[in-house]
């Protein structure tokens, strides 16, 4: 999936941390504020693909100039998270793609909306994502994250690393891991695979790479 940019809005510091949590699992950039800062941040990210907006309570009245403001864009989807209590007033908009989430809806639920309006008809589930700490495994989009920021990896690398983490809690043999993951036509030797352990251990960092454990005399594992 191509990466995206989103605009984040809201005033209500719940919203946000629920949200920062969702979007970080996700392959976008995200710029974040306040409504004070809305039009600022429409004009520094010209190129926004989806902007949530919180409008909620007395806010709920600023979603039609917001709307107005995103008229023009064509292309720019909006998810707005609303009041249950105000939904009999609240008018889902129409001049661009939008759906709307209810304060307080889970993360499983926001997350699907965002997808739906950012990839359509290529949504991924939760089954793509694997969590362990503050590591997120994108399965769909081949891309590992560690505190949010992705982690550098080459294709062999993910592999290896996504391989174990997939079969948490049981020991590979480095010929195992040459015939999963190098594939039968691979010919080199199980060296390759420590080559391999060390350079995905030292992308991950201390604390996580502790968790891809070296079982003497047999291989390697992931302790999930």
């Amino acid at each position: 999936m191509q990466r995206k940019t989103v605009i984040f809005i809201a005033d209500s510091l719940d919203n946000a941390h629920k949200f920062q949590q969702v979007l970080s699992k996700l392959d976008v950039d995200v710029a974040a504020g306040s409504s004070a800062q809305f039009k600022k941040l429409l004009a520094a990210h010209p190129s926004r693909d989806l902007v949530i907006y919180e409008a909620r309570g007395e806010r709920l009245a600023s979603l039609a100039s917001a709307e107005a403001a995103l008229a023009e864009e064509g292309s720019v989807a909006m998810l707005v998270i609303v009041n249950e209590a105000d939904l009999a007033q609240f008018r889902l908009p129409v001049s661009c793609k939008a759906d709307f989430v209810v304060h307080g809806a889970g993360a499983a639920e926001c997350a699907t909306r965002i997808r739906q309006l950012l990839w359509p008809g290529n949504e991924t589930s939760s089954a793509d994502y694997i969590v362990v700490d503050n590591m997120t495994v994108n399965l769909a989009t081949y891309q590992v994250k560690v505190g949010g920021e992705p982690v550098d990896l080459t294709y062999l690398e993910y592999a290896l690393l996504a391989f174990l983490v997939t079969h948490p809690g049981r020991t590979y043999s480095r010929d195992a891991l040459l015939r999963r993951v190098w594939g039968f036509d691979y010919y080199g030797g199980s060296r390759t695979v420590d080559v391999h352990v060390r350079r995905v251990r030292a992308k991950l960092g201390p604390e996580l790479a502790q968790r891809l454990e070296t079982v003497r005399g047999v291989g390697y594992l992931w302790n999930a």
